[in-house]
């Protein structure tokens, strides 16, 4: 089996008329009612997946002149097990991240795991 690194993505215009235009109740519900979906497509893939995955917060932008806050539509980072690419992404077909709009998932190979 080979290692995919799989980033969940939305959008920051997304994110942002979400937040703008839903109200704190409804974001919870929202959040809620995602949240337990995906507990339930990671019980249905578990036998896929490596570790719990991880959330991703605050960025700060790196460069040459210093660090600086910044914004990104990385979301949650997740390691899957699959024979090859498209099986990789196959995993994600069904995943509740597709029902937030214009969200989307990055699947990559690990072509050299521990570097």
């Amino acid at each position: 089996m080979k290692q995919y690194f799989c980033i969940y993505r939305v959008p920051v215009a997304t994110m942002d008329e979400w937040r703008a235009n839903t109200s704190p109740e409804e974001m919870k519900k929202q959040s809620e009612e995602l949240g337990a979906k995906m507990m339930a497509w990671t019980e249905k893939h578990k036998a896929s997946l490596v570790g719990q995955g991880y959330p991703l917060g605050k960025t700060k932008t790196v460069t040459k002149d210093g660090a600086r806050d910044g914004r990104n539509d990385l979301n949650y980072a997740q390691i899957v097990e699959a024979e090859s690419l498209d099986d990789a992404a196959a995993i994600f077909a069904d995943s509740p991240h597709m029902d937030i709009p214009n969200s989307f998932i990055d699947v990559m190979e690990i072509p050299h795991p521990g570097m």
